[in-house]
């Protein structure tokens, strides 16, 4: 009995020994989860509150906290995650243990992921006794010590860069000219001084206070002012040199040749914002970063992008580097070439830029787009030096709304949508193109039914036919074929011809419109739509696709905007080889004939087809309203350039008449 009660006390003593143990091993394990769980919320300060009384009296709890806070921004951690790991059999020895624990996190350097060890000791702090962090550096990062300090050091990449057909420039890394002063000399010449400045560099005379006014600002440093092109810098030069304490340096920056001819077509690279940092909130973008924000900078930022490299790493108190930490590699961005031909490009934009248009330009063969220009336009480097205030405030307020890029949008195309109505009736065999019909007068209508709605025409003639109807434009001939055409096969023909459908090359153009993406359902609107007018909505480029049929035996060619990319027919056979060729003989007319809408675009030596537009853009019929003018042309026999422009707003400056020799001008000036 004795031996059996000994056993049952020794048994006993060794229950609560472990149960003791037990005890100890869980609260240790508690303690350091919650210091972890504080550490994902980066809780700095809860986590200071864990910390053992050695570890305190090596580091305040501001440094703590700060330390932390200061590594985090630098290196731009994201998503930490820090998990500590389970241990069945905690070894506890004299009141201090062992805990594990993985640590991974996102940085400017990319993933960074180490194990460590923890250090904790059961010690009483105040009137509580618990287990406290045994807190080091190493915690941080694995490796670190007391008195390392972690950096960061950038290494640059360079943005690739945006070529035209021959390798011309249209965006570059290049050299622009940064204009400041030097306090201590510039003040002499006080307020006279920054009037002058203000003149001379077209810049508020508040910005250049605020410039001189920030908090680093010290008398002998120089302080830019702003950044302008070195062809700018050169015209300036004689005023600026007027000015005591103006210095000029040469810095690196994003340079657009083509300027304004260009601008909407390329676009430019500024700063990010903070909303765009939150749209591409995972793709290493920071607050210092560039990105391009509209045009092809913006289409293909991910390929022209310059990625950054990136190293962290400590150094010891002397400056001197110890370890790596991450490190990510720079890469340069991957340059692009283009089809747009910058001699068209420009000759297009000096056919418009004093006006509120647009303008496309085609090989009509291959589909390569030689130019894209919306006017009016603004400076791409101005947005790439950096703008002020106020010529930014001035370009987004403008009616006239620079900023827009109207080669994108959609818009009513007049009577240069006539080829797409005559062409689907003589392949449907809705009209005979050489019978003439008699029309009388200057307008007409279906029927009593269509109250006071009538089509109207400028062109006369009593008996017309196909070709006589291209030749002087004739609405009512066209509305009344669109009607002997029917619903059912305008509608199909549109489709047929890309309408509710997306271009299919690499840029945002609005879609061609039917009526609002529905079928015509009205024979009023079909017979308005049938010369243009109705509900009709064609996106300019679009409308030069249309037209490029008529040189390509009936097909339709597919864009083309990156160079390289292999050419190809969008839409086959829209329309019979033979309706082709007949449309483009009756649009040769239009030109060669002297009574035709676009005669004054008649060039000796060329043979252009093409056909002149004015949509009305009014409410009520007989009222006056805005007009937009448009011409379309193409060379019949090079086939090698084909030209859509429009202006807005001619109805005092002789309707499309007007649009027709700034086109002739382009023919013109790409064949000498």
């Amino acid at each position: 009995m004795r031996r059996i009660g000994w056993l049952f006390f020794t048994m006993a003593i060794l229950l609560l020994i472990t149960a003791g143990c037990s005890n100890d091993q869980q609260k240790a394990q508690d303690r350091f989860d919650k210091y972890v769980a504080m550490w994902n919320k980066e809780d700095f300060k809860g986590m200071y509150g864990y910390l053992s009384k050695d570890a305190k009296k090596t580091i305040s709890e501001k440094d703590f906290v700060n330390r932390y806070k200061n590594i985090s921004d630098a290196i731009e951690a994201d998503k930490l995650k820090v998990k500590a790991s389970k241990i069945e059999d905690l070894e506890i020895k004299d009141h201090k243990a062992v805990l594990p624990f993985e640590v991974n996190m996102n940085s400017v350097a990319g993933e960074i992921s180490f194990k460590e060890n923890a250090a904790v000791v059961q010690e009483k702090q105040g009137d509580t006794e618990n287990w406290y962090i045994n807190w080091k550096p190493n915690m941080i990062f694995k490796g670190l010590k007391q008195g390392e300090q972690v950096r960061v050091a950038t290494q640059s990449a360079v943005r690739g860069e945006i070529m035209d057909r021959s390798g011309k420039y249209l965006a570059q890394n290049g050299e622009a000219i940064q204009v400041g002063v030097v306090p201590q000399q510039f003040s002499k010449g006080g307020e006279q001084a920054i009037q002058q400045l203000s003149k001379t560099l077209a810049l508020s005379e508040k910005s250049i206070n605020q410039a001189l006014s920030a908090s680093w600002v010290k008398e002998n440093q120089f302080v830019p002012i702003k950044t302008v092109s070195q062809k700018d810098a050169s015209n300036l030069e004689n005023s600026l040199k007027k000015v005591e304490g103006i210095q000029q340096k040469k810095v690196n920056a994003r340079v657009y040749p083509c300027e304004e001819a260009c601008a909407h077509l390329v676009g430019y690279v500024a700063p990010v914002t903070a909303e765009y940092l939150k749209e591409h909130k995972d793709e290493s973008y920071n607050a210092q970063s560039k990105a391009g924000m509209i045009g092809l900078e913006s289409l293909y930022e991910d390929k022209l992008r310059a990625r950054d490299g990136v190293t962290i790493y400590t150094v010891d108190k002397d400056g001197n580097k110890k370890n790596e930490i991450a490190k990510m590699n720079p890469k340069d961005g991957e340059s692009i070439q283009v089809t747009v031909d910058t001699n068209v490009q420009k000759s297009l934009y000096e056919q418009l830029k004093a006006e509120k248009g647009v303008a496309t330009a085609l090989q009509p063969k291959t589909g390569e787009i030689l130019g894209l220009v919306s006017t009016p336009a603004f400076d791409p480097n101005s947005f790439s030096f950096g703008i002020d205030a106020n010529t930014y405030q001035s370009l987004s307020t403008n009616p006239d709304k620079p900023l827009m890029n109207r080669f994108t949008k959609t818009y009513s195309p007049g009577s240069t949508f006539k080829l797409v109505t005559g062409a689907l009736a003589v392949d449907e065999g809705a009209v005979n193109p050489n019978e003439s019909i008699s029309i009388s007068g200057k307008k007409w209508q279906k029927d009593k039914s269509w109250g006071n709605f009538y089509v109207t025409r400028v062109g006369s003639k009593p008996n017309v036919n196909l070709r006589d109807a291209y030749v002087t434009s004739d609405n009512i001939y066209f509305a009344q074929t669109a009607l002997k055409l029917g619903l059912d096969k305008f509608n199909s023909g549109l489709k047929q011809f890309g309408f509710n459908q997306k271009m299919p090359v690499n840029y945002p153009f609005e879609t061609s419109k039917i009526a609002g993406d529905q079928d015509i359902k009205d024979e009023g609107v079909l017979a308005n739509s049938g010369y243009g007018q109705g509900k009709l909505q064609v996106n300019p480029l679009h409308l030069a696709l249309m037209y490029t049929s008529i040189v390509n035996d009936g097909n339709i060619v597919k864009p083309i905007l990156m160079n390289g990319n292999e050419s190809g027919i969008w839409k086959k056979q829209v329309i019979s080889k033979e309706t082709a060729q007949l449309i483009q003989n009756d649009l040769v007319d239009v030109i060669e004939d002297k009574n035709g809408t676009g005669h004054a675009a008649k060039i000796d030596g060329l043979t252009l087809a093409g056909k002149t537009g004015t949509a009305e853009l009014k409410k009520t019929q007989g009222e006056k309203g805005q007009e937009n003018g448009w011409f379309v042309a193409v060379d019949t026999k090079q086939k090698n350039l084909l030209v859509s422009m429009m202006v807005e707003g001619v109805e005092d400056k002789g309707g499309s008449h007007y649009v027709v020799p700034k086109v002739k001008n382009v023919f013109q000036q790409y064949n000498k």
